[in-house]
């Protein structure tokens, strides 16, 4: 019985982790710009996307400036600052707490 119950947690939490995975992916494409150890520049459109590049990043070809390229990434939290409600969400947690 506890072997079974141990067996039932452990498939659980496999499950969970499953299911929980990464953020999802996204990608530009477009000229580059610009290229450093940490940056990578890329034109989409009129705008100017700044990548930020780590070692790990695997690059297929030639990466040059002027290179045209699609980049995958993610989208990373750098800080979370967290605001009081204002205007009439304020009023209703407050009315909530009398």
């Amino acid at each position: 019985m506890r072997r079974t119950l141990l067996i039932a947690a452990a498939v659980l939490l496999v499950a969970s982790l499953a299911v929980a995975g990464p953020p999802k992916t996204y990608q530009v494409t477009g000229p580059v710009l610009e290229l450093k150890d940490d940056l990578i520049v890329v034109e989409k459109g009129k705008e100017k996307w700044e990548i930020a590049r780590t070692k790990d990043v695997k690059v297929t070809g030639d990466l040059k400036v002027g290179s045209k390229v699609t980049i995958e990434y993610r989208m990373t939290a750098a800080s979370v600052e967290v605001k009081e409600a204002k205007g009439k969400d304020a009023k209703a947690k407050d009315a909530k707490k009398k």
